[in-house]
């Protein structure tokens, strides 16, 4: 069994920023790509960001410049440093992990965490 628990979630003013942290844990041999999705009010749940364990990174057009995705392999984890935060940022945001178990390999998401940016 493999979980990824967010956190780093919050209240922030726009302009403000946020740092957001998804530790996987359990028996997990290799994570490849981890990412952060999140999911507005009344909308899809969008990608935001994802990272390959060779580090290449990957963001949506509406966070470039102003998000940056990083992971530490050693530690299962996979960070979004969120800066420049704008109101339409306001979503819960979930990670998403390509976990290999057993020879294998699945699909995992997190709980959520909720950021609202609003003054």
């Amino acid at each position: 069994q493999v979980q990824l628990v967010e956190s780093g979630g919050g209240l922030v003013q726009p302009g403000g920023s946020l740092r957001l942290s998804c530790a996987a844990s359990g028996s997990i041999f290799s994570i490849n790509t981890m990412g952060w999705y999140r999911r507005a009010p009344e909308k899809e749940r969008d990608l935001v960001a994802t990272i390959t364990s060779g580090g290449s990174t990957n963001y949506a057009d509406s966070v470039k410049g102003r998000f940056t995705i990083s992971r530490d392999n050693a530690k299962n984890t996979v960070y979004l440093q969120m800066n420049i935060l704008k109101p339409e940022d306001t979503a819960v945001y979930y990670c998403n992990a390509d976990v290999i178990v057993g020879g294998w390999k699945y699909n995992y998401w997190g709980q959520g965490t909720q950021v609202t940016v609003s003054s």
